[in-house]
């Protein structure tokens, strides 16, 4: 399994117990949904290692506590430390309307209601306070906050997403 197949789930961030058992933290709203699996994979120096689940079940509401197949020992639990978890993309739960996984729409055309066409997403840059689209207008980098306020429209079937931003926005990209 390759990462670019895979969707972080969260990180271990400590040992339970001295049988091996593990605390993670997960990155989601949900967690609820991550309390029944059978498997995870472990990024163990850059390769995804599958693991069975022999129990898990959810701790203090944000932290999934696990019991992993052959992870017998505190030795053991050490191991896997800070190590980070991943699971398939189709497990993700999906998502309707103008709700989207950023991984999703790269390669999404963009069309702002007033600008029209703006370009591809071929990025987005969540590093920022403010999530961003990054946008290849012929070779020209144009960066869109992630604002719902700006969002009007997700359209999967045609790939396009529908923006309406302040005035000039888009302009600022496009002045020599």
């Amino acid at each position: 399994m390759k990462k670019e197949d895979c969707f972080y789930l969260g990180k271990i961030v400590k040992k339970y117990s001295f049988k091996g058992e593990l605390l993670a933290k997960l990155d989601t709203d949900e967690p609820e949904l991550y309390d029944e699996l059978d498997a995870i994979f472990i990024d163990l120096k850059g390769n995804l290692v599958p693991f069975l689940i022999e129990s898990s079940q959810l701790h203090k509401s944000d932290l999934l506590r696990l019991k992993l197949e052959d992870v017998d020992s505190e030795a053991d639990a050490d191991s896997l430390l800070k190590t980070e978890l991943y699971l398939p993309l189709d497990l993700l739960p999906k998502l309707e309307g103008d709700k989207f996984y950023f991984h999703e729409v790269i390669g999404f055309k963009v069309k702002d209601k007033n600008f029209g066409d703006v370009g591809i997403i071929t990025g987005i840059n969540d590093t920022t306070a403010q999530a961003l689209f990054e946008i290849d207008r012929d070779g020209t980098e144009i960066l869109i906050p992630l604002n719902d306020e700006f969002i009007v429209k997700v359209d999967r079937k045609n790939k396009t997403i529908e923006v309406d931003t302040p005035e000039g926005l888009i302009d600022l990209y496009l002045e020599d």
